[in-house]
């Protein structure tokens, strides 16, 4: 809760942006994080936990659980240069929601694969606890290559994009390849 807040002050105290600027970032971190974002993904998914729920429902409940501020982070890190087009921000708005999904996907793929120790939770937590996974949806071959097509859906929307966004490009390679 700190962090978040944290957040919200840099935002409002940042002397390098306009306050327009400042505003769309406040704007869009409170979208991300509120009702309309993690907080409804959250309500989501504690309401699914022990139910039937298929491919849809369980995309709909990570792109506002942990897609909606992944967006907000890579979106506002291109508004606050003052310098995107439109069409740039709708590719990276793809990229986006392409690694948040995949983020959530390989999170489920670890729950299954990862040890304890390395995954710094309990293995297996979500399946003992009956929440929906791309793994129990999709089984793992089929989650992992979910998540390898996550990734070349968020390379593909940096195509218009120079080497400036390879740290981009590298971040998707990380989400689907990191081991906690």
């Amino acid at each position: 809760d700190a962090l978040q807040t944290l957040a919200f002050e840099c935002i409002s105290r940042a002397i390098n942006i306009s306050a327009s600027t400042r505003l769309t970032l406040l704007e869009q971190l409170i979208e991300a994080s509120g009702h309309r974002g993690m907080v409804m993904g959250q309500a989501i998914d504690l309401a699914s936990v022990g139910q039937q729920v298929d491919l849809d429902h369980l995309q709909k409940m990570h792109r506002f659980k942990t897609g909606a501020l992944i967006k907000a982070a890579v979106l506002m890190g291109a508004r606050a240069t003052e310098q995107v087009s439109p069409e740039q921000l709708a590719s990276l708005s793809r990229y986006a929601d392409a690694i948040g999904l995949a983020f959530q996907v390989q999170d489920d793929i670890l729950d299954v694969i990862a040890d304890t120790q390395t995954l710094g939770k309990t293995q297996g937590a979500d399946q003992a606890r009956g929440k929906p996974t791309y793994v129990s949806l999709l089984g793992l071959q089929s989650a992992q290559a979910k998540a390898q097509a996550l990734h070349q859906e968020a390379l593909a929307a940096l195509e218009g994009f120079d080497a400036r966004a390879d740290a981009l490009r590298q971040l998707s390679a990380y989400i689907i390849g990191r081991s906690h």
